[in-house]
C-alpha cells in the first residue's frame, strides 16, 4: 500500500544499489571470494561542523549479526566523531556483507545527521529544553528512527507516540491551531484541554491563534494562573517581524502581573542560531524541520585489507584502523587497529590515550550491549562540556 521496505527486503538485500549485485553475479562466477576488512569513515562535513554524533549502530548491527563470521568494530553509539576518523570496521568475506553496504550507509548516514544537528540544538540551549516537533516533515516510515536519533542527540523530549514509545519517554507537546480553530477561542481551547487532558500533562496554550500575542498571553494567565506551565509562540515568518522582541513584550507583561513561573516556548522554524538568540529569555524551544530534515552525514565503506594485506583505493589509508582518545582533553589520534592505546601519550596533555572502539559483533555473535536511548542520550550529553558550535 504504501512506498515503504519492510524488514525483510532490507535482510535479503534488496535495497542495494545495483553494482553490489552485479559485483556479487561477477565474483561468484569468477568464484572469487576473499576476506576483507571494510572502514566506514566521514572524508567531510559538507555542512561546516568539525564534529558529529554517531548514530544507526543498533540497526546496523542487528543487520549484520546474523551474517556468519562477520565481526564489527566500532564506535559505541552516540560517540562525537570527527573527519577522516574510521567509526566502524567490518571484517568477512565479501560476498557476505558486500550487498549490505547500501543499507548500512543509509543506517548511518541519516541517523547521524540527525543526531548531530539535535547535538548541536542542545549545546546551543544549554540548560534549556529542546523537544523534537519534527515527526511531520518526514515520510511517517521513519518517524521512529528521526525521533529516537533526535533524542541520543540531545533533544529533551519528542513529540509522536510511536517515537516516544521506542525511547520510553511520554511524548510531549502542546496544542495545535486546529484546535482552538475549531472552538473558536484560546482561552476557551485551554480550558477544554484542561478539563480533559491527563493532570500530569503539563498546561502549556498556543496564543498566536487569532490575536495578539501579548494579550493572549495575559488572558491565558489570568485564567489559569499556577496551573499554567507555559505560553507557546508559533507566530509564523509572514506575521513575525522581531520575534525577539515579541517574546520580550511578552515576558514582560506577564512578570509585571505576577506571571514570572511561566515559561515561554517558541517553535517555528527554528535553528541552532535562533536558539543562541533567544535562549536567555525562552524556556523551551519546539524544534522541527532542522533536526528531523538535518543534512545527512556523507560516510563512506572502503576495503583497508584483503586477505590481511593492507590496501585502499587512492584518497584513503590502507590498513584497519581505530582511534584512540584522550579522556582528560579529548584529543583523538588515529592508529592501527592492532595498536596499543596504552602505548601513546597524548600530544596536547601528555595524557594517556584509551580505546574508543569496542568489538560490537564477533563472527555472527552480539557483542554489543544495546544501550536505552537514555543512556546514549547521557553519553552525548557527557561530551558537550569539550564541544563547541
Amino acid at each position: 500500500m504504501f512506498h515503504i521496505a519492510d524488514d525483510d527486503d532490507i535482510k535479503s538485500g534488496k535495497l542495494t544499489d545495483i553494482y553490489f549485485e552485479r559485483t556479487n553475479k561477477i565474483l561468484k562466477a569468477i568464484e572469487k571470494n576473499p576476506l576483507v576488512k571494510a572502514e566506514i569513515f566521514l572524508k567531510s562535513f559538507l555542512c561546516g561542523y568539525s564534529w558529529g554524533v554517531l548514530a544507526g549502530i543498533e540497526e546496523t548491527i542487528k543487520l549484520l549479526s546474523g551474517v556468519d563470521k562477520i565481526s564489527i568494530r566500532c564506535m559505541p553509539e552516540g560517540t562525537v566523531f570527527r573527519d577522516f576518523q574510521p567509526v566502524m570496521v567490518i571484517e568477512g568475506k565479501y560476498l557476505d556483507f558486500g550487498v549490505y553496504e547500501t543499507a548500512i550507509l543509509g543506517f548511518l548516514c541519516q541517523a547521524s545527521g540527525i543526531a548531530t544537528k539535535a547535538a548541536r540544538c542542545k549545546l546551543a540551549a544549554q540548560d534549556k529544553l529542546v523537544y523534537s516537533f519534527g515527526g511531520r516533515r518526514v515520510h511517517p516510515a521513519i518517524t521512529p528512527m528521526v525521533e529516537r536519533s533526535a533524542f541520543i542527540g540531545g533533544a529533551d523530549g519528542v513529540s509522536t507516540t510511536i517515537g516516544a514509545k521506542l525511547i520510553g519517554q511520554e511524548p510531549v507537546g502542546t496544542i495545535p491551531h486546529s484546535l482552538i480553530l475549531i472552538i473558536g477561542d484560546t482561552v476557551e481551547a485551554t480550558k477544554a484541554f484542561n478539563q480533559v487532558i491527563e493532570p500530569e500533562v503539563k498546561r502549556i496554550s498556543l496564543i498566536d491563534t487569532f490575536n495578539d500575542e501579548k494579550f493572549e498571553a495575559i488572558r491565558v494567565a489570568e485564567c489559569f494562573g499556577e496551573d499554567l506551565y507555559g505560553i507557546r509562540l508559533d507566530t509564523p515568518s509572514s506575521r513575525r517581524g522581531d520575534f525577539r522582541k515579541i517574546l520580550e513584550e511578552v515576558r514582560w507583561e506577564l512578570d509585571i502581573r505576577g506571571f514570572d513561573k511561566v515559561r515561554l516556548v517558541a517553535s517555528g522554524g527554528l535553528d541552532e542560531e535562533d536558539i543562541l538568540n533567544l535562549r536567555d529569555i525562552v524556556d523551551v524551544f519546539g524544534v522541527g524541520t532542522s533536526i528531523s530534515d538535518a543534512r545527512v552525514l556523507d560516510f563512506s565503506l572502503d576495503i583497508v585489507e584483503i586477505e590481511g594485506k593492507k590496501i585502499s583505493k587512492r584518497g584513503k589509508m590502507s590498513g584497519a584502523k581505530k582511534v584512540i582518545r584522550c579522556s582528560k582533553c579529548f584529543n583523538d589520534r588515529i592508529v592501527l587497529e592492532d595498536r596499543k592505546a596504552s602505548d601513546y601519550k597524548c600530544n596536547r596533555c601528555g595524557s594517556t590515550y584509551k580505546d574508543v572502539f569496542i568489538d560490537a559483533v564477533n563472527k555472527g555473535k552480539i557483542l554489543y550491549d544495546f544501550p536505552h536511548a537514555f543512556d546514549i542520550r547521557n553519553r552525548v550529553l557527557g561530551q558537550f562540556k569539550f564541544l563547541e558550535l
